[in-house]
C-alpha cells in the first residue's frame, strides 16, 4: 500500500493542456486556460471522520497518517502534486451561465494504480480563480451528504464518482441555507472524491463558447484516447459522441431504478464518463412522485424532478452536441445521434422495468403494463422502495380486496380510495396473472426483483439525523448508515426500512434543500 505523502502523483492533465499557473486565487476570467493552479487554504483543526477502506484497497492507499490527514484537509500538498481548478462552463436551468469552474474543488493530482489512473479532488478546499464571491469550503451537513450518497449510490450498482475520505476541518462557515436571510455559522469538513475524471459537458461548452476551437478538438481526441481507448477509426468523434449518449441514457435508467433525484441536472454536472456528479440537493424518492424536486432552486418550475430528468438528459447531450459541433463539416451526424437516444433509453428502461417486476422477458404488451404502473403509482404515491418489496411476494390470491390492502398497508401515505383503489387493485390483479405466466420459476422471479429493487435507500430525513448527531460529536447512525449502505439489496437493515416520519414532511434539510454547501 502507497501513502498519500510518499506518491508520485501524474499531472497529465495540467502538462497536457494550457492553463493559468500563476497562482492567482483572484475571480477572473481565464480565456485560453482550461485551469488554473489553486492551492488549497489550511484549517485549523483537521480530524478524519472516515475512511472508505474498501476504495482504498482498491486504488492500493494505505490508511492515512497524520501527514496524509493533512493532505486531505487541504494542509498540505507535496512537490509531486500539482493543484488545480477547472474551468469549464454551463447551462443553469436552461440559461446559458458562460464561465463557471471549480469553485470549491482542487484536483490535487492523478493517482495510478492497475493502468489506470484516478483524479484525487478535494471538495471543500478554499479559494480557486472560479469561486466567484464564495469562499470554497464546505460545510459538514453538504459533505456528509455526499460522502455517504457517493458511497450509497456505488453499491446500488449506479455508475457515480467514489469518496475516499470526510474530514472535518475544525472551522466554521457561514451560510445562508435557504438564500432566505437567515445565515448561521456550521462546521466545515472537506470530502477527498476519486474518479477517473471530472470532466463534465461544461469543459467542451466552455471552449466552444470561447471559440477555442484547436483546445476543443484536443480535449476530445485526448478525452477518447484517455477514457474511451477502444474507440478507433476515422469517425472515432461521432463514435465516442454515441457513447455518451448511451452512457448518459442509462445513467437515467439506473435513477429511476432506484428512486434517485439529482436534483440540478445542469450541464456543468453532467459527467463525460455517465458517472453521477456533484451531489447537491438530491433525493431519493419516499412517495412515488413524478412531479417531486428536493431542491428549493428548482421551485416552480420543477425542472429537473425526478420524472423530467430522462428528458433533460437529452437536452443536455444537445448542448454538449452543440459544443463539439465545430469539429464536424455539418452537424446531420449529430442530430442522427441524438435521435438515438430515445430508443436507447426506453429499450433499457423497458429491460430495467422489466427486472423490477420479475418478468421473464418484455414483450410487447408488457410495456403497456410498464406504464399502467408507471401511471397508478403516480396517483397512489406509495413508498416506492416499500411498494416493490412488498410486490416481491404479493399473495398468489388476490381475489380478497381487503387482503391485498392488508398486504401493501405499509407503504401507504395516504390509503387509496374510491376509483384510484379500484384501478390499483385492477393493476395488482393484471400483473398478478403476467408474472404466473413467466417462463422462469416463481423462485427466479422472485430474486431477480431482490436483485433489482433495494431494500436500503439513503434517505434524506436518515442523513439529516446523522448530520445532527455529528454535530453534537455522535457517529453511531453515521456508523450504522455507512454499514448499512454497502449492503443495500440484503434484509440486514431492515430498522431503516421505513417510510419517511410524518415530522420529516416539512422540516428542512429532510424533504426540500437547496444548493447551498
Amino acid at each position: 500500500m502507497q501513502s498519500l505523502k510518499d506518491y508520485i502523483y501524474k499531472n497529465e492533465f495540467t502538462s497536457k493542456f494550457p492553463g493559468d499557473d500563476s497562482g492567482d486565487l483572484s475571480p477572473r476570467q481565464t480565456p485560453g486556460a482550461l485551469y488554473s493552479k489553486a492551492v488549497p487554504t489550511p484549517v485549523s483543526k483537521p480530524e478524519l471522520l472516515a475512511w472508505t477502506e474498501t476504495l482504498a484497497e482498491d486504488l492500493n492507499i494505505a490508511y492515512p497518517t497524520d501527514e496524509d490527514l493533512e493532505i486531505l484537509a487541504g494542509n498540505k500538498i507535496t512537490a509531486s502534486m500539482h493543484p488545480y481548478a477547472a474551468c469549464y462552463a454551463g447551462h443553469q436551468f436552461g440559461n446559458w451561465a458562460g464561465q463557471l469552474g471549480d469553485g470549491r474543488a482542487i484536483t490535487l493530482g492523478e493517482w495510478e494504480n492497475k493502468g489506470k489512473t484516478y483524479e484525487l479532488q478535494l471538495k471543500g478546499a478554499g479559494p480557486t480563480a472560479y469561486s466567484r464571491s464564495a469562499d470554497g469550503r464546505a460545510v459538514l451537513r453538504s459533505s456528509v451528504r455526499e460522502y455517504l450518497m457517493s458511497e450509497a449510490m456505488h453499491h446500488l450498482g449506479v455508475p457515480t464518482t467514489r469518496a475516499l475520505s470526510l474530514v472535518y476541518t475544525g472551522d466554521k462557515i457561514l451560510r445562508d441555507m435557504f438564500y432566505d436571510g437567515n445565515a448561521a455559522y456550521e462546521p466545515g469538513a472537506t470530502v477527498m472524491r476519486v474518479s477517473e475524471s471530472f470532466l463534465r459537458f461544461g469543459n467542451f461548452e466552455i471552449l466552444a463558447a470561447r471559440k477555442e476551437r484547436e483546445n476543443l478538438e484536443n480535449l476530445v481526441h485526448w478525452t477518447i484516447d484517455k477514457f474511451y481507448p477502444h474507440i478507433t477509426g476515422e469517425n472515432k468523434i461521432i463514435s465516442w459522441f454515441k457513447e455518451v449518449i448511451e452512457r448518459t441514457a442509462h445513467l437515467m435508467v439506473e435513477w429511476h431504478r432506484v428512486g434517485f433525484v439529482h436534483g440540478v441536472m445542469n450541464t456543468d454536472n453532467m459527467s463525460i464518463l455517465g458517472q453521477t456528479i456533484d451531489y447537491g440537493p438530491f433525493s431519493f424518492l419516499d412517495d412515488y412522485d413524478p412531479g417531486f424536486t428536493p431542491n428549493t432552486t428548482d421551485l416552480p418550475g420543477r425542472r429537473y424532478a425526478f420524472g423530467n430528468q430522462p428528458s433533460i438528459g437529452l437536452w443536455n447531450l444537445s448542448r454538449l452536441a452543440t459544443a463539439i459541433n465545430p469539429l464536424f463539416e455539418d452537424s446531420a451526424k449529430l442530430e442522427e445521434a441524438l435521435n438515438t437516444y430515445e430508443n436507447i433509453f426506453w429499450n433499457k428502461y423497458y429491460q430495467m422495468m422489466g427486472e423490477k417486476l420479475g418478468l421473464d422477458e418484455v414483450k410487447e404488451e408488457d410495456k403497456m403494463l410498464i406504464s399502467n404502473f408507471e401511471e397508478i403509482l403516480a396517483k397512489v404515491k406509495p413508498d416506492m422502495t416499500i411498494f416493490y418489496q412488498l410486490l416481491i411476494d404479493i399473495p398468489e390470491d388476490i381475489s380478497e380486496e381487503e387482503k391485498i390492502m392488508n398486504h401493501f398497508g405499509e407503504c401507504f401515505y395516504t390509503e387509496p380510495q374510491d376509483e384510484v383503489k379500484t384501478t390499483f387493485l385492477d393493476l395488482l390483479k393484471t400483473y398478478s396473472e403476467r408474472r404466473k405466466a413467466n417462463k422462469i420459476s416463481a423462485s427466479e422471479s422472485k430474486e431477480l426483483m431482490r436483485k433489482t429493487n433495494p431494500r436500503f435507500i439513503l434517505r434524506n430525513y436518515l442523513l439529516h439525523q446523522a448530520i445532527e448527531e455529528l454535530e453534537q460529536g455522535k457517529n453511531e447512525l453515521f456508523e450504522k448508515l455507512r454499514t448499512a449502505l454497502k449492503d443495500p439489496y440484503s434484509d440486514k437493515f431492515d430498522e431503516f426500512l421505513k417510510k419517511r416520519p410524518n415530522w420529516a414532511t416539512k422540516k428542512a434539510g429532510c424533504s426540500m434543500l437547496s444548493c447551498s454547501s
